[in-house]
């Protein structure tokens, strides 16, 4: 059993943004795999299905991102899924647009949803990191950045990204985080 975790915040003026490619996949995953509608439970919205060989539920936080790690705590707590069968998807300012890394543990590179999670239940868990860029400003560009959307060219990039993620979770479920690594791996020699 698996709990896999997009990240973003709720309301229709962040639907768009950067911070929000962890929902925009977990919503794509939905659709692909035919879960089942996502109701309110866990301080978040949450649907389940199958992917793979594997009952997976799908875990959408509502607390905005800062507190990201009280609705993970709750759903995995409930389902007694443990850490390394949760998979946490979100944006990352330190990957350009059109990169896809995953990893084991580490730190929060400064996402607050992550130091959310990494303090509500550990740090070692899946993550797969969507790149959205950086702001040229300083720290003071970070928040406007991150709250703002893509321009058409970078839209299309992340729905690549997205469209692999979705067509290969399974890979990741089924047979773990390097199968998955070296798919991404190949994609990028194949321009993905």
């Amino acid at each position: 059993m698996f709990l896999v975790v997009g990240l973003g915040n709720p309301g229709a003026e962040y639907v768009k943004t950067r911070h929000n490619v962890g929902f925009t996949t977990a919503d794509a995953i939905a659709d692909e795999y035919k879960f089942s509608p996502f109701r309110n439970k866990f301080d978040g919205l949450i649907a389940e299905g199958r992917i793979g060989k594997e009952k997976v539920y799908l875990l959408k936080p509502q607390t905005y991102m800062n507190l990201s790690g009280n609705s993970v705590v709750k759903a995995a707590s409930f389902y007694k899924i443990l850490p390394q069968n949760i998979i946490v998807i979100h944006d990352d300012m330190d990957l350009p647009i059109g990169r896809l890394k995953v990893k084991m543990g580490g730190g929060s590179g400064g996402h607050n949803g992550l130091k959310s999670i990494d303090a509500a239940v550990t740090s070692n868990y899946n993550r797969i990191r969507i790149g959205v860029g950086h702001p040229q400003g300083g720290k003071e560009d970070v928040v406007n950045y991150v709250l703002g959307g893509f321009s058409k060219t970078e839209a299309q990039e992340v729905a690549k990204i997205i469209e692999f993620v979705v067509n290969n979770i399974s890979v990741m479920i089924d047979e773990g985080l390097s199968a998955f690594s070296n798919l991404i791996g190949m994609a990028i020699h194949k321009n993905i």
